[in-house]
């Protein structure tokens, strides 16, 4: 009879992540918060109004994560 160790089942990482205060983040994920600041203060600028920005990085943030996180899936 086989015996499994839970320690000796590590599971390989499909993504490249960053070590942040000890917690390893994807990198998909810094990309969505840097690309949802960016496009934050675009829109902020160009538009004027801080509504339209929000929802527009919020947007492109969520888009960001969501495909980096199905990617990881497959």
């Amino acid at each position: 009879m086989a015996v499994v160790h839970p320690t000796d089942t590590e599971r390989p990482r499909s993504h490249a992540s960053v070590d942040i205060a000890g917690t390893a983040w994807p990198v998909y994920k810094l990309e969505a918060l840097f690309a949802g600041v960016v496009v934050c203060l675009t829109l902020a600028l160009i538009t004027g109004s801080v509504q339209a920005a929000v929802l527009g990085a919020t947007v492109i943030a969520a888009l960001r994560w969501i495909i980096g996180g199905a990617r990881g899936l497959r």
